[in-house]
């Protein structure tokens, strides 16, 4: 299927700002004779390059030079005719020679517009055009792996599979309505119900992993929460690396949270540090505190920070009223006590000051995670997304609506099958083979311009 909308587009494919090369890309019906208008050279055949010059037909001035890659339909991305215009970065030379693309005829694309292209011509399914959004926007190593599995299929395929096993389910209610006398006789009971089961069983795993795909994507909140001057502070700074909080005797110097993405092993983790946890008379620390009432409400993993058993005691009893995360006692200022650090059975020790302790605190960290939330593998693709996971759940809903009516004979079973047939279109949504139009623009209003 075309896109009705199928004139040609142009846009700077690569970031604005100083920098070696830049990309115009030239999309639709009308690139290669716009290209062959504005360009003194222009390859001879498909996905081969030549180097020219953009020149304005009109006046004969250059504009650029740059290297031309031509694509023919529907051998391209976007399964169009195809330019891309590879010439000098910039502040000036890119959008120049966009400008004149759009003087001789183009249009300026939207956000996403070449992708969006791509999966309506289908060269790309919906899932596969978020995760290559996914790799564009990734913020952490293991976002970046997990999107690029995205990217390839990964999801799709797992999508695709699950919608098979429910057709075939469908096919076998139908039989067995259709032609229940048949020789082989009627489709065993248990035949349906196991492959009902699993069918439910596949898709609560997918809903599963969007949260863990949340928590790739933008860390595991872990916060640091203790009474003031517990040593919170420096702890953020030594696991970080750098010295982002100020540290200071004073208590109560920490008086807003202060967040930073780190990566250890596979999870990575977005340590939060907070106010310290105490009754003030301050009213900025008092909104300090609140804040930190709140990340505590949204926390993965609680490090409650503190020297003695008597903070950690004051510190959990807080943190208890605002969060069920894990909790992990934290011993902080090790060096200054005559005690070991590491692995202790009622926490772990730590030294900001020498490092000594902090492996095995972020091992602890992720051991928490893995048992909590279930072991990552950022090699698996992950669905990051509210569309998917509002899709998993009609899904899923639409799964035990069957379930409950075949159960209780409710309602004939050929009634009850329309449920099925909901779920596999909440499916199909996912990866595109049902045309929504408000789904397509909502999901490519999020990409970036010349994507």
């Amino acid at each position: 299927m075309v896109d009705a909308n199928s004139d040609t587009i142009v846009a700077v494919s690569t970031a604005p700002g100083r920098g070696a090369i830049a990309v115009v890309r030239l999309s639709g019906p009308g690139a290669h004779a716009l290209g062959r208008r504005c360009l003194t050279h222009w390859p001879g055949s498909p996905r081969t390059t030549v180097l020219a010059e953009v020149r304005d037909p009109e006046s004969g001035a250059s504009i650029d030079e740059a290297v031309i890659t031509r694509y023919d339909s529907p051998h391209s991305f976007t399964g169009e005719d195809l330019v891309e215009i590879s010439g000098h970065g910039g502040l000036l030379s890119p959008p120049a020679v966009a400008a004149l693309l759009v003087r001789e005829g183009a249009r300026p694309a939207e956000p996403g517009e070449f992708t969006r292209r791509a999966v309506l011509n289908g060269k790309l399914d919906l899932l596969e055009a978020e995760g290559i959004a996914s790799v564009v926007d990734a913020r952490t190593e293991a976002a970046r792996r997990s999107a690029l599995r995205h990217m390839d299929g990964g999801f799709s395929r797992q999508i695709g599979m699950l919608r098979n096993a429910l057709l075939e389910l469908e096919a076998l209610l139908a039989y067995d309505i259709d032609f229940p006398e048949e020789d082989d006789g009627p489709v065993p009971k248990e035949r349906i119900d196991l492959a009902l089961a699993e069918a439910q069983r596949q898709v609560a795993v997918l809903r599963d992993s969007v949260r863990l795909g949340e928590m790739v994507r933008d860390g595991a909140v872990v916060v640091l929460a203790g009474p003031p001057n517990a040593g919170k502070s420096s702890l953020f700074n030594a696991l970080l690396g750098v010295e982002r909080a100020i540290v200071h005797p004073t208590p109560g110097t920490t008086r807003d949270a202060i967040e930073a993405v780190i990566e250890v092993n596979r999870w990575p983790l977005r340590l939060v540090d907070t106010a310290g946890l105490r009754d003030s008379d301050d009213e900025i620390e008092r909104t300090g505190v609140e804040v930190s009432h709140r990340y505590l409400s949204g926390a993965h993993v609680v490090l409650v920070c503190g020297e003695r058993a008597t903070d950690h005691q004051a510190a959990l009893e807080i943190v208890r009223q605002f969060s069920t995360a894990p909790a992990l006692m934290v011993w902080t200022k090790a060096d200054m006590h005559e005690t070991d650090t590491g692995v202790a059975h009622d926490g772990v020790r730590v030294s900001a000051r020498t490092r000594d302790g902090l492996l095995e605190l972020l091992d602890l960290i992720e051991h928490m995670l893995d048992e909590g939330y279930g072991s990552l593998d950022p090699d698996l693709p992950l669905l990051t997304r509210a569309r998917h996971q509002s899709a998993l759940n009609e899904a899923a809903q639409e799964l035990a609506a069957f379930h409950q009516l075949r159960a209780t004979h409710e309602v004939p079973v050929s009634i009850a099958a329309v449920h099925l047939r909901s779920a596999v279109h909440a499916l199909e949504t996912l990866v595109g083979a049902v045309d929504v139009d408000d789904v397509l623009s909502k999901v490519f209003s999020t990409f970036c311009i010349g994507k």
